[in-house]
């Protein structure tokens, strides 16, 4: 369940009952799936409520917004300060926080609008993939191609091609797709990256045909800064064999293991892994037994 009765949400300057919030049926971005978002989470740690990397994820949002030529009039301060005011609002401490910047203007055209409607909502979410390991198929579903559209801009269009591969995945027997790029290499999933072991080193997709997700980057630099090296490379489907393990990274995700791919299973299991011990961390980090990468709400009270 997403929103309550009482349930609050911020739209376009507004405090609103989310129930009540309402968007035309001739807006743009309805039609045409033109619109960004964001996928943020926020942790309850011993400092108070924090939205981890909020910088990263709202500097994001401005830079999808602006390579497909949606106006945004928020700044990255703005929206930080809206959203810990909205879990506020909402009693949340660990929440998952959605940006979503969208056309609300009737406009059945193709042309870009001069405005564009910011909503932010929060709920009570789990770890969207689960905490049980999974079993991965490769999608006959491609990636879309980066020279069609602006790959490293998280647009709602784009999850068309996440929602069929998933299907069509879970619609064969498995938990999750795994996606390959338009020269066979393998990409990430449909909503989270994908890392591999072999050899005691980690190997994931490049930039190219996937979105470079904010838990991507931060368990790289977390491997990083315990001698683990990391290769980002272009890699096929049968480079996984003899592979000791492997995993998926997402903010809705998190870090979730990965049992098998197409049935072949992965040298040991996920506790015996470096993705394991990475998972670990980055659950002391956003938690707050690392370090704290952004202002915790009770910063913003003092």
């Amino acid at each position: 369940m997403y929103f309550k009765s009482n349930t609050v949400a911020f739209l376009d300057g507004e405090f609103v009952q989310a129930d009540q919030a309402t968007c035309g049926v001739y807006a743009q971005s309805l039609h045409y799936g033109y619109a960004v978002f964001e996928g943020i989470r926020a942790y309850n740690t011993p400092q108070g409520t924090q939205i981890f990397k909020a910088q990263e994820h709202f500097e994001r949002l401005q830079y999808s917004c602006r390579v497909i030529g949606l106006p945004l009039s928020y700044s990255v301060e703005e929206m930080t300060e809206i959203t810990y005011e909205l879990l506020e609002k909402n009693n949340l401490t660990d929440a998952y926080i959605r940006p979503l910047v969208y056309a609300a203007t009737p406009n059945m055209s193709l042309k870009c609008p001069t405005t564009s409607n910011l909503l932010i909502a929060v709920w009570d979410w789990g770890k969207y993939l689960g905490d049980q390991c999974l079993r991965l198929t490769v999608s006959p579903y491609e990636r879309p191609n980066p020279k069609a559209v602006p790959i490293e801009a998280k647009v709602a269009g784009h999850y068309v091609n996440s929602i069929i591969a998933s299907t069509e995945a879970k619609n064969r027997g498995y938990d999750e797709a795994l996606l390959l790029d338009m020269n066979g290499f393998v990409a990430e999933g449909p909503g989270a990256n994908f890392f591999f072991e072999k050899n005691g080193e980690l190997f994931t997709a490049p930039a190219g045909s996937i979105l470079r997700g904010i838990t991507r980057n931060t368990i790289i630099d977390l491997a990083r800064e315990a001698g683990i090296t990391v290769h980002e490379k272009f890699f096929r489907p049968a480079e996984l064999q003899g592979a000791t393990g492997a995993f998926m990274t997402g903010t809705a995700a998190e870090v979730v293991g990965v049992e098998s791919v197409d049935g072949e299973s992965f040298a040991k299991p996920f506790k015996e892994t470096l993705g394991a011990m990475l998972a670990e961390q980055y659950q002391a980090l956003v938690t707050g037994a690392g370090a704290l990468r952004s202002r915790p709400l009770a910063e913003r009270q003092a």
